[in-house]
């Protein structure tokens, strides 16, 4: 999953070459409301296909180039604070680095070594497994965002070179008007070489204020899930619940891997795709047992199993109670405080507060 934030300016973009934006990007599942909210996910297979669409319809090759001058840091929401408020270039990657799965849940970014071992020449790594599917125009919208971003910091960052994991897709020499650098293409990843010495360059007009706060929001709200591809998979499942069971092709895909790509990073994780299903149908089945009166079928079609004496099993295997003792348990303990209600609509759980006293709790 990504945040649709980015492909803010795409409709604008789309308009001024001649198509017309909100339909494009509907046609792949993603609104043009969502595009302007912060918090909107969506998968990310469909925000590449729509920019390859919109290359392609338009006959615009270097759309991602042009759709990346007309983004700032604000598309990367929170994260954006904690980047732009960094003491120095250096704190600033490795801030990315550590929590640019907030914004995608399939990309990375990271300090190597210089590819030529030119002295005094380090290189910023960014990865996207949307190469794989041929999303070309996004791996130029991230490069030129980065490219932009770097600018932004610290001015004239003296890039050495760049290296793009495709093709040119519009003429060679409007890569090097837009990068001021050489460009080669076709290499094994994105590269940006940079000189060492300007990691330690200071950031004009950082507020560490504002970093701290950030900092703490960022690590609060997405502790170590960085590093754990049980997470990024336990997310992508939370967000896409649906009557049928889960598939962890159908999960890959979302996070823009291959199916055994993600059994083997799981598997060195210490646990498998059942697993981390099996706990993400726990915690709604809790949840919906004891704040909802939701009726036991509905909650055996919503987590994915057929019959409701399979949910029964499970639950006395999860909690050593069956279903109804799990929620009459709940109803005990608020002593017949009034229920939330939920609606299911699509792939999301509404939870609609129907006592003054439950909007309270709520926040």
């Amino acid at each position: 999953m990504a945040r649709a934030a980015s492909l803010r300016g795409y409709p604008a973009l789309v308009d001024e070459l001649g198509g017309d934006g909100a339909r494009l990007l509907e046609r792949f599942g993603i609104t043009p409301a969502a595009v302007n909210d912060d918090d909107a996910v969506v998968p990310g297979e469909a925000i590449g296909w729509a920019l390859q669409a919109a290359a392609a319809e338009l006959d615009c090759p270097d759309f991602g180039l042009r759709l990346s001058d007309r983004q700032d840091d604000s598309v990367l929401g929170a994260l954006s604070v904690a980047i732009s408020n960094a003491a120095t270039l250096g704190d600033a990657i490795s801030c990315a680095s550590k929590y640019l799965f907030v914004h995608h849940a399939g990309i990375s970014l990271a300090l190597v070594p210089d590819p030529v071992d030119q002295p005094g020449v380090v290189a910023i790594n960014f990865r996207d497994p949307g190469e794989a599917n041929g999303f070309a125009q996004g791996i130029d919208l991230s490069a030129g965002s980065i490219h932009h971003r770097l600018r932004r910091a610290v001015g004239d960052y003296g890039l050495r070179s760049i290296h793009l994991p495709h093709p040119p897709l519009a003429p060679a020499a409007r890569y090097a008007e837009f990068f001021g650098a050489e460009v080669r293409f076709e290499s094994s990843t994105t590269l940006l070489r940079i000189p060492a010495e300007l990691l330690n360059r200071p950031i004009p007009c950082s507020d560490q204020v504002l970093r701290t706060i950030s900092m703490d929001y960022l690590a609060r709200n997405y502790s170590e899930l960085d590093k754990s591809m049980t997470a990024r998979v336990r997310i992508t499942i939370d967000h896409n619940f649906t009557g049928t069971k889960p598939d962890i092709d159908d999960v890959a895909k979302r996070l823009s891997m291959h199916g055994r790509s993600l059994q083997r990073a799981l598997a060195d994780e210490g646990t498998t795709f059942s697993e981390v299903l099996d706990g993400a149908r726990r915690d709604v089945t809790y949840r919906l047992l004891r704040e909802t009166d939701m009726p036991m079928t509905e909650i055996t079609a919503l987590i994915g199993l057929r019959e409701q004496s399979t949910l029964t099993r499970v639950v006395r295997r999860w909690f050593g109670a069956t279903p109804q003792q799990v929620r009459n348990t709940a109803r005990s303990e608020r002593g017949g405080a009034p229920r939330i209600q939920v609606a299911h609509k699509g792939n999301t759980l509404l939870f609609e507060h129907r006592a003054l006293e439950a909007e309270k709790r709520s926040g």
